[in-house]
């Protein structure tokens, strides 16, 4: 089973002529294999520092990440190695692929960076890979991003985070750029994903509902800090901080929300 440790991390930034600002103070987690955390907060609240962190685009301040009981190596292979187990899915499916790229490249790449199939394997690997998002590789492998629809896009975004094979995935705000009708969909493959994989999923929103129905355990940063953290539902029907609490209030009923929305297939839009 992989493990994923964040372990007291602090993150302080400076600030020319201002100090500094804490966009972490002391977050601990555990990730596991077969897991779902959803990470919870308004925009300033410290979630997307956490993803930088665990991808190495930025360092802590204290603390520690570890994956294995090994802390997170800082460069080289081993970075590289690190890396290859874990893979974000960004939030903008606009701005994540190249324009002047197909499909078929932006898919090969991380097969062959990571050399996950022999050369011969890429396009069959490929193929499969975009299956496996449901989307058809006859229609989609030869084109290029703006050819696609958002949810099209944030699929190939998905199965190249998938074709390292990794065992970890940081979502972050996955379905926030696209629209309400075809965001079920691509939130439901994110979950079959999770299930028939094994993977770890830290999934990262600021909403509650979303939150509540992907996440087996929730964690809510205000600040910088956890506020709260339990089980989805405990957290977002009876929370206990005044700060979940001021969330819960604003945001729309869970229930009501998905029960508007079980009735669209969000399909390969």
């Amino acid at each position: 089973m992989t493990l994923l440790e964040f372990d007291a991390v602090t993150k302080v930034y400076p600030v020319r002529g201002a100090g500094h600002i804490t966009a972490l103070d002391d977050v601990s987690f555990t990730l596991r294999s077969g897991q779902t955390i959803g990470l919870v907060g308004q925009s300033g609240s410290g979630k997307s520092t956490i993803a930088k962190i665990l991808t190495q685009l930025e360092t802590p301040t204290s603390g520690e990440v570890r994956l294995d009981g090994t802390p997170i190596p800082r460069r080289g292979a081993a970075l590289r190695a690190y890396r290859g187990q874990l893979r974000m899915v960004f939030q903008d499916p606009f701005a994540s692929l190249n324009p002047y790229h197909s499909i078929r490249y932006h898919l090969q790449r991380p097969l062959r960076l990571d050399h996950v199939v022999p050369k011969s394997e890429e396009d069959d690997e490929v193929r499969r890979l975009l299956e496996r998002v449901r989307l058809d590789p006859e229609v989609v492998i030869d084109r290029r991003p703006h050819e696609l629809s958002g949810g099209q896009r944030q699929r190939v975004a998905i199965a190249r985070a998938l074709a390292s094979r990794p065992r970890l995935l940081v979502a972050d705000e996955p379905v926030s750029m696209l629209d309400v009708s075809i965001r079920l969909g691509v939130l439901n493959l994110l979950a079959d994903l999770q299930r028939e994989e094994g993977l770890g999923v830290l999934y990262i929103t600021h909403d509650l509902a979303t939150a509540r129905h992907f996440s087996d355990e929730i964690l809510v940063l205000n600040q910088g800090r956890v506020v709260e953290r339990g089980p989805a539902d405990d957290v977002i029907l009876d929370p206990q901080h005044p700060y979940t609490q001021e969330l819960r209030a604003a945001s729309p009923d869970p229930d009501a929300h998905f029960a508007s929305a079980s009735g669209i297939d969000g399909g390969a839009l």
